[in-house]
């Protein structure tokens, strides 16, 4: 039985609230002829607070393309170590155990991947395996975690690590000046995640199935344009509507498993924006409470991209109110447009390891946690422990 462990979650120590976002749009584009609408998308989000990585003035700021990625990198680096320990706790595995590495971000670039160094400095095989994604956007959560569901199918009695870090204020660019900019830049958060799927053993979600869908010929309505000065964020104003061509895909993908896709036990979905909760409560005939989590992860961190899946999934494992064998659904959704959808069944919370099941706040360091670096080559197994191909 492949089972998804609860996740781990950190979110960086300054916040800006809505309302300080909303004045900060009425300072910086007051001559905007469309600073109305903004303003009332963005209240309408529903988004209250948003964490990021750096203070907000020097987050308004930007020093360039290499600044930025370099701060990503030594972000990256100094936070993903606590998120992989904490994770790890959750499933009752080391380093060691795991056979495969997926790390995700659409924020940064790196390459070598995060994975060569995660490799190199906390203690995992020489010989796991690494599968880096980067294109998938807000959709890459729940691609990660199917494509550590076919691992795991494929090669049984493995385990898998995936690590999703965001830092989507680094993509903030001071010259667009779209409506759907300036609503990106009230709706997107900075957040990371880590969460094990093991082959065999652990509690969680036992994960039965999963499929992809891509609505066609929609590339175009969220991608970035690459420039000299970064990633440049595009969303189109058809986005929001996009449930009425998703949602058909879950229900198939349900019928094909013979469930009831308006007859599960719980649901983890992507919270890119109020409009998507609302739609699929429409459009798969369920009340709004049934998307709980997604709506309380949008509230209190914003749309933290692929990091979505994974902290709304925590609060499942925190609320800890499903009856066992309950049945689930989890759902990304991003550009493409894509969704990435898994199903499963409850068996269980995680046995609390400390303080792993609380999510951290990190204060600004330049130190690793402790236990997480570079491991004595004495301490490692050697590189033909655990062969999984």
């Amino acid at each position: 039985m492949t089972t998804l462990c609860r996740p781990a979650i950190a979110v960086p120590d300054h916040i800006i609230t809505l309302d300080e976002t909303l004045e900060l749009a009425r300072q910086l584009h007051s001559g905007h002829e469309q600073l109305g609408l903004a303003l009332r998308l963005i209240e309408n989000t529903g988004v209250r607070t948003r964490h990021i990585v750096q203070p907000i003035a020097d987050t308004l700021r930007h020093p360039g393309f290499e600044q930025r990625n370099l701060l990503y990198t030594a972000e990256a680096k100094s936070r993903v170590p606590d998120v992989v320990e904490r994770a790890l706790d959750h499933a009752e595995l080391k380093a060691r155990d795991i056979d495969l590495l997926i790390y995700v971000s659409c924020t940064g670039f790196m390459m070598p991947s995060m994975t060569a160094w995660m490799i190199n400095s906390l203690g995992f095989r020489s010989n796991t395996r690494q599968l880096p994604i980067a294109q998938l956007g807000c959709a890459a959560g729940g691609a990660a975690i199917n494509r550590a569901h076919d691992f795991c199918l494929a090669y049984p009695q493995s385990n898998v690590l995936i690590v999703a870090c965001e830092f989507c204020s680094l993509c903030y660019q001071p010259t667009d000046l779209g409506v759907g900019s300036l609503l990106s830049n009230g709706l997107f958060g900075d957040a990371l995640a880590a969460a094990v799927v093991r082959g065999e053993g652990g509690t969680g979600v036992a994960l039965e199935c999963n499929g992809s869908h891509l609505v066609p010929d929609t590339e175009d309505w969220i991608s970035y344009s690459v420039r000299d000065t970064g990633f440049h964020f595009l969303l189109d104003k058809r986005v929001p509507g996009t449930m009425e061509m998703l949602a058909p895909a879950l229900r198939t993908l349900a019928d094909q498993h013979l469930w009831d896709v308006s007859d599960l036990d719980f649901y983890i979905v992507h919270a890119g924006g109020p409009r998507i909760l609302d739609d699929l409560s429409h459009f798969l005939d369920l009340p709004p409470e049934t998307f709980r989590f997604s709506r309380a992860t949008l509230t209190d961190r914003g749309n933290i991209a692929s990091a979505v899946v994974f902290d709304a999934l925590d609060r499942l494992f925190e609320e800890d109110r499903v009856a066992g064998s309950g049945t689930g659904l989890i759902a990304g959704f991003g550009p493409g447009i894509t969704a990435e959808i898994a199903l499963g069944r409850w068996t269980g919370t995680s046995p609390v390891v400390g303080t792993a099941d609380k999510t951290a706040v990190f204060p600004e360091r330049d130190v690793l946690p402790s236990g997480l670096r570079h491991a004595p080559a004495s301490a490692r197994p050697p590189a033909t422990a655990r062969p999984v191909g």
